[in-house]
């Protein structure tokens, strides 16, 4: 799979390349890459953590309403600040402050909801859901009453784009990217006890809670990277997580954390350069990724492959 996304990688970096100024081009199609490849990686991870915290292979952090609710704390920092006092924040400082609010919110409404409801599969997917309904609603009633030129701030972020990348934000999203996906590797053997179930966890010494919580506060980062960098994206990680679990055919996190993070770039990196080089944008990979993926769900649930 490494050498797949390497490969996709060079003939997107070289295919097509003229003699002109290939310094610029390069430079431009190595921006697009590294996020890509960013936000392949901080969904296929985070999508992999949350469901071993939920023990539900149907659930995915956006189905929940994670980025729904990275998309509410957007508006209401519009609200709040104003559009131009948003675009006036330094990128790092309000990238990093944006983080740390969602990483104390997601561990405290989706925490309670899984360490209590996590045997309880059909309330914990209705409650996820109408929790993700919930922000939506409230984000899109203060899109009603805001000025118009701020709504369309709040609307730049609320639609995936994967051709829509903020140049200022990549460094810092690789820096984070890296950071958590390496915590989540240093976490693989607890996470393999983690996905045993709650009772079998405790009795073999792992602190459950605690555990759950970080984990849950890596989804959040992971998650605040990916939207902010590109939008919102329901189902991606519903198709790269069942990838992982098909190809690898193994419940061990070392194994499956690095195949969903390729699978999410071999699938990115191959789905832009076919829309983008091939097809001439005659349509839209976020579209056909999230159709795809909803299909998938159905099909998991018509199944019952639940876990």
């Amino acid at each position: 799979m490494a050498l797949l996304l390497a490969l996709l990688a060079a003939i997107w970096m070289l295919q097509g390349l003229g003699p002109g100024n290939r310094g610029f081009i390069l430079g431009l199609r190595a921006t697009k890459l590294a996020a890509l490849v960013t936000v392949a990686v901080a969904v296929g991870v985070s999508t992999i953590l949350f469901q071993t915290v939920a023990a539900n292979r149907v659930l995915t952090p956006s189905i929940m309403g994670f980025d729904a609710l990275y998309v509410l704390l957007q508006t209401a920092l519009v609200i709040t600040l104003g559009g131009a006092g948003l675009v006036g924040l330094p990128p790092g400082v309000k990238f990093l402050a944006e983080i740390a609010v969602m990483s104390a919110l997601a561990a405290t409404l989706f925490g309670t909801l899984l360490l209590r409801g996590a045997r309880d599969v059909p309330r914990m997917i209705l409650t996820g859901v109408i929790l993700g309904v919930l922000f939506r609603s409230v984000s899109g009633f203060l899109g009603r009453i805001m000025d118009p030129n701020e709504f369309a701030v709040v609307q730049s972020v609320s639609f995936a784009s994967f051709n829509r990348v903020d140049a200022t934000l990549l460094p810092l999203a690789m820096a984070v990217t890296a950071l958590a996906v390496a915590v989540a590797w240093r976490m693989s053997a607890r996470l393999d006890v983690l996905a045993l179930g709650r009772d079998p966890a405790v009795s073999l010494g792992l602190a459950h809670r605690g555990v759950t919580l970080a984990v849950l506060a890596l989804v959040a980062v992971l998650v605040s990277v990916s939207t902010a960098l590109v939008g919102p994206v329901a189902f991606f990680g519903l198709i790269v997580a069942g990838l992982a679990h098909g190809l690898m055919r193994t419940a061990a996190h070392a194994v499956l954390l690095p195949a969903a993070g390729l699978s999410a770039a071999i699938l990115l990196v191959g789905g832009q350069w076919l829309f983008e080089r091939q097809l001439g944008q005659a349509a839209t990979l976020s579209v056909v990724v999230e159709f795809a993926g909803g299909l998938f769900f159905l099909y998991l649930l018509l199944k019952g492959r639940i876990r």
